[in-house]
């Protein structure tokens, strides 16, 4: 999907937007924020999985933009799920997060399997140009609370 989609869904109920150094330390910042805003507001989106899939966006976004620009994360809550973004300054689409790879990833390699991840865990992700670069995104559905035995 590209930024279309974007358009098409509910104001968020909360939103959070961070500047992170363009560096690996952002990694661990990001998923920690992440983790805050969904536990904090006992948002229905899997934490683990949001986790996760920003940290691939985030050590992406680091590994494959130039420069020291600092990077953003946007964390949007909405009624309907949660939508992260990470904002980068390169214009450049990502690889191939909405037209996969044909080649299967190489098992032997520590890279390659990020926007794999993305694609397949969330329910829908794309990217979209901004005014300094370009974002990218990924939303999560509500998990609806599991019934346990009394």
């Amino acid at each position: 999907m590209n930024g279309t989609a974007l358009q098409d869904r509910p104001p968020a109920s909360a939103s959070w937007r961070i500047a992170l150094p363009h560096s690996a330390a952002a990694v661990p910042v990001a998923r920690a924020l992440v983790r805050t805003a969904l536990a904090e507001l006992k948002h229905g989106a899997d934490c683990d999985t949001a986790e996760l899939l920003t940290a691939e966006l985030v050590a992406n976004a680091v590994e494959h933009t130039a420069g020291d620009t600092p990077i953003e994360l946007v964390v949007e809550l909405l009624p309907t799920g949660c939508q992260v973004e990470v904002h980068d300054p390169d214009p450049a689409p990502p690889g191939h997060l909405t037209h996969p790879d044909t080649r299967d990833p190489d098992p032997w390699q520590e890279h390659g399997r990020g926007l794999l991840l993305i694609r397949a865990l969330s329910s829908s992700c794309g990217h979209r140009p901004t005014e300094t670069g370009k974002a990218v995104w990924f939303r999560l559905p509500v998990v609806p609370p599991q019934w346990h035995p009394a």
